[in-house]
């Protein structure tokens, strides 16, 4: 189980974990030959190790100071740099400690050259990793650390455009970052590689910078157009009990610069990433004011960058800043921001502790005396009971087969009832034992909501029974009803398409709208002149009844000639039709009408209107009620 060991605590001392400021450093870059030329004026100057001095920009004749923890001047080395304000901290990690170094300041002002450095001058990460490696290799082999081990990983990442990219596998692309449950930043599936050597190390280290996005500005020739993390863990491991692991982290982090895009004529491309790196420095920077004001919520979230930089922001690790600036006058307002930001920073508390973690062991149990007095007399009482079991056993064994034999000559039938009767016991038996080793409470809760579900069931039911009278009684008053009328009576839905959506009318009765009734006379009247006339003829015959269905259904007789010639109108109109005609028929709606045309550009043209079912979403039912409506639609018109 991990647990937080503040460095007093791992060295026996009574005193509470203490805090640790950000430490900030101040790094000047030498004046560019190519401008010396021009004979520009330098805008910074240091006074000390520890204190500089610039320009007021609104009055030329003042000067601003400020004091940081060390000041670098133009003529400072990479060892100075990293003896001064790096090379403390490590030890840290041998403790199971975390610590974080970073570089912040404009483009072109030698970031990434105090980071990395080069082959003749190398930098901080180089130099740092050289000397974890030597620390491991000596601690592990002192009097004190025998019982320890020592191993040493790395991982490399790059925020590019607020997507965390893996440069020792470029294959993992937009990597997420967790946080544990114990409050530690994570990057899950990020590659790790174990280095025992120097040379280890910069065989991954040299092959990952390379995947680094990097471009050309007016600014720079090889500007950083991301952040880069480099993350090297120190696991200490002890060999005997309690079996102890101590954890240490260190970040080394190359932030990319903010920039001017008028001054460094960023376009495209080079636009949007200069947009994603002011976005997350500002993001820095709000995170930064909100830990000095003592706001209750830091914007950690609010970026990737922030989100990894978590521990060394009002965290748990040692932090050190170095500010990279530059002397020119041109670099001025950057400068100025950079040297503000910095003096913020170093007002950060942060509150280191040890990672550690202990395995449990399972030790082995030992006997109480009280367990040797009762020894004797538990193993009597053993023995006992397995003489009683095996006297018991014939007779058990008698039981079962008789059981057996009792089962075997009963019928199949009732054998399959019997067990099925048994399970529903056993299932019952077990859903009783489990509500018994509920607690109290829930158990009451339980049986007071099963006895409210009872009463609803029983409401339920009586409610069905009243709706069931009541339509009992619908159904009767129109039976009567439709035996009053007379047979000249038309339904409405005979003559009127079928409806639909919210236009159709579902009951629990089948209710009918009688829309005239004419006495017998004048119907024989009227039949006479439609006769006369030529007109269709429809005649409604009453179905017979099946069981005790008390339902009415109707036959549809129209004259020959005019079912065939409305079978050819819509036979025409299916082969002939356009999307918009087709929609015109009745149960054709938009998808339909498409699948019609379809159908009729890949197959040809339908031999006969059945031919509908070839279709998806055609029954021959649906097809035959859309004969029925169609033609009884042509006809009425």
């Amino acid at each position: 189980m991990a647990q937080r060991v503040s460095l007093m605590d791992y060295h026996g001392g009574n005193k509470k974990a203490s805090t640790a400021r950000v430490r900030v450093a101040v790094r000047l870059r030498p004046y560019m030959d190519k401008e010396e030329v021009n004979g520009k004026r330098l805008c910074v100057r240091g006074l000390d190790s520890q204190s500089l001095e610039i320009v007021n920009w609104r009055n030329q004749l003042e000067t601003m100071h400020y004091q940081f923890d060390a000041f670098y001047g133009n003529d400072s080395t990479q060892r100075e740099v990293y003896t001064g304000s790096v090379y403390p901290i490590l030890s840290k990690l041998l403790i199971g400690q975390n610590a974080s170094v970073f570089a912040y300041g404009p483009t072109g002002a030698g970031k990434t050259h105090t980071m990395q450095g080069s082959p003749g001058q190398p930098g901080i990460i180089p130099r740092a990793v050289r000397d974890l490696l030597q620390m491991a290799r000596a601690a592990s082999s002192t009097a004190d650390d025998e019982t320890w081990t020592y191993s040493i990983t790395m991982s490399y990442v790059e925020i590019y455009q607020e997507k965390v990219m893996d440069l020792l596998e470029p294959k993992n692309k937009d990597l997420p970052i967790r946080e544990d449950k114990d409050h530690k930043i994570l990057i899950p599936g990020v590659t790790q590689k174990t280095i025992n050597t120097f040379a280890d190390f910069d065989e991954h280290f040299m092959l990952a910078s390379q995947n680094r996005t990097v471009a050309s500005t007016k600014l720079n020739d090889r500007s950083s157009r991301s952040h880069a993390v480099l993350l090297i863990k120190v696991q200490k491991n002890q060999q005997v009990v309690p079996y102890r692991q101590l954890t240490g982290k260190l970040y080394l982090i190359d932030l990319a610069g903010s920039e001017d895009n008028r001054r460094t004529g960023n376009q495209g491309i080079r636009l949007k990433e200069s947009g994603a790196i002011n976005s997350s420095l500002f993001t820095l920077s709000k995170v930064v004011d909100a830990l000095n004001q003592g706001l209750p919520r830091i914007p950690y979230r609010d970026s990737k960058l922030t989100r990894l930089l978590q521990d060394s922001l009002g965290g748990s690790a040692h932090s050190v800043m170095i500010t990279n600036i530059a002397p020119e006058e041109k670099y001025y307002f950057d400068t100025l921001t950079a040297l503000n930001f910095a003096a913020k920073s170093k007002q950060i508390i942060n509150k280191p502790f040890s990672q550690e973690s202990t395995q449990v062991t399972v030790q082995p149990t030992m006997k109480r005396p009280r367990d040797d007095v009762e020894a004797p007399t538990a193993s009597r009482q053993r023995k006992k009971s397995k003489t009683e079991a095996n006297e018991e056993s014939p007779n058990s064994s008698a039981n079962a087969t008789q059981c057996k034999l009792n089962l075997a000559s009963l019928d199949p039938a009732v054998v399959e009832r019997l067990l099925k009767l048994d399970k529903i016991l056993t299932e019952k038996s077990i859903k009783d034992a489990q509500l018994l080793s509920t607690p109290k409470r829930e158990r009451m809760a339980l049986l007071k909501k099963w006895e409210e579900s009872q009463v609803e069931i029983e409401r339920l039911k009586e409610r069905q029974k009243e709706l069931e009278q009541k339509a009992m009684v619908a159904e009767s008053r129109l039976e009567k009803s439709d035996n009053s009328l007379s047979d000249c009576s038309v339904n409405e839905s005979t003559f009127r398409a079928p409806l639909r959506g919210r236009n159709r009318i579902t009951s629990t009765a089948k209710t009918k709208k009688v829309v005239r009734v004419l006495s017998l006379q004048d119907h024989n009247r009227q039949q006479n002149a439609i006769l006369e006339e030529g007109l269709p003829v429809i005649e409604k015959k009453k179905s017979k009844c099946t069981g005790s269905e008390n339902e009415l259904g109707w036959e549809v007789n129209i004259r020959t000639d005019l079912l065939q010639t409305s079978r050819e109108k819509i036979l025409n109109l299916l082969n002939t039709g356009s999307v918009k005609e087709l929609k015109s028929l009745q149960k054709i709606g938009d998808k339909k009408s498409k699948l019609i045309v379809g159908w009729r550009e890949v197959n040809g043209p339908f031999k006969s209107v059945e031919d509908l079912s070839s279709l998806d979403g055609m029954s021959v039912k649906l097809v035959s009620s859309f004969i029925k409506a169609n033609i009884m639609t042509m006809v009425a018109s």
